[in-house]
């Protein structure tokens, strides 16, 4: 059986309805992952309180991990049975979903999804950060603001 969480209109939490849910067959430049871990973020609650918007009713939730589980047209670099995960877009509350095989990366056996659904968001952040805002340099010292958040949780190498 597969399902969604569906959120009728803004709010809290309690509002979340199951719903039954099938994602469509994948077209041309998408894939169709079955979640085995999805990711929870802080603006998850800002889009269901409506604060930042969000097309209600819908299925919130923009990160997660799974199974490629049917490839549509033009895809190439992803098959069946690949481990993938990927943070953009909304609709990661539910037990499958299509999404841009662009935005989806390959995960290695050696990343459980719990993890890949839980940092790829964060992750993405920190490259963004250290790379492209300012290409941090072997020697130069990082002072990282809200150690406590999921991106200073991060253990940081410039290796």
């Amino acid at each position: 059986m597969t399902y969604a969480m569906s959120l009728p209109r803004h709010g809290g939490p309690d509002l979340f309805e199951k719903i039954d849910f099938t994602a469509p067959v994948p077209g041309p430049g998408e894939v169709k992952i079955a979640h085995r871990a999805i990711g929870l973020n802080f603006i998850d609650t800002y889009m269901r309180s409506g604060l930042y918007s969000a097309e209600l009713p819908g299925i919130l939730g923009c990160e997660g991990a799974g199974e490629v589980v049917a490839v549509g047209q033009g895809v190439e670099d992803l098959k069946v049975g690949d481990r993938v995960a990927y943070c953009q877009g909304l609709g990661a509350y539910a037990t499958e979903r299509v999404h841009k095989a662009a935005q989806v990366v390959k995960l290695p056996d050696s990343v459980a999804y719990e993890a890949a659904a839980a940092i790829m968001l964060q992750g993405l952040t920190v490259r963004y950060l250290l790379k492209n805002s300012y290409p941090v340099q072997r020697g130069e010292t990082v002072l990282w603001h809200a150690a406590a958040g999921g991106r200073g949780s991060y253990r940081l190498s410039m290796g």
